[in-house]
């Protein structure tokens, strides 16, 4: 089974995600904490890397083609297999790869409350990074391939995380996959 968790910064995705593996045995595959590292290699913060990946389509590709490599090669090895990223479930949906596609999203003011903590900033750089990375990711996506982050009719479940921590979201996803 492959299991694909998208969302905004700061929705959990990524939290939820590393505990769904934890529970259930699953691989993880993040395409978040690969950019992460990917920024990190070269000396750069999120946001100066995802405007270099703006003048650059390859970063994204690269990325992309990588992380989707690394889910086939682990499911068709046999593993369960849990992705979390910003545009693997639409990928996963163009690509015809069978998975369940769950979206977390939260208002704007819980999620830069979360980063703020996360990073050990303001809740206002929170906010301005939050800004300033989904309108990166927002043209890019767009420009390389044609999908729309706003547009939701690709996930199966939909799960708004304001009030619910990362266990109650992850049995919220498992009884959709006892379904």
């Amino acid at each position: 089974m492959i299991l694909a968790i998208g969302g905004p910064p700061g929705s959990g995705k990524t939290t939820v995600a590393e505990r769904w593996a934890n529970l259930h045995g699953f691989a993880l595959v993040s395409a978040g904490q690969r950019f992460r590292s990917m920024a990190r290699q070269r000396g750069m913060s999120l946001e100066a890397f995802g405007r270099a990946a703006e003048k650059d389509p390859s970063i994204d590709r690269a990325l992309d083609t990588a992380i989707l490599a690394e889910v086939r090669e682990k499911a068709s090895a046999g593993a369960n297999v849990v992705v979390d990223g910003r545009i693997q479930a639409h990928l996963l949906a163009r690509e015809r790869i069978p998975s369940l596609k769950v979206l977390i999203d939260a208002p704007l003011d819980v999620r830069a409350e979360r980063i703020a903590r996360r990073e050990k900033s303001s809740v206002a750089d929170a906010k301005r990074e939050i800004h300033a990375r989904e309108t990166s990711e927002r043209i890019r996506y767009k420009a390389i391939y044609g999908i729309d982050l706003k547009d939701a009719s690709v996930f199966d479940l939909v799960i708004d995380s304001r009030d619910k921590t990362p266990d109650e979201i992850v049995s919220l996803i498992a009884a959709r996959v006892r379904e």
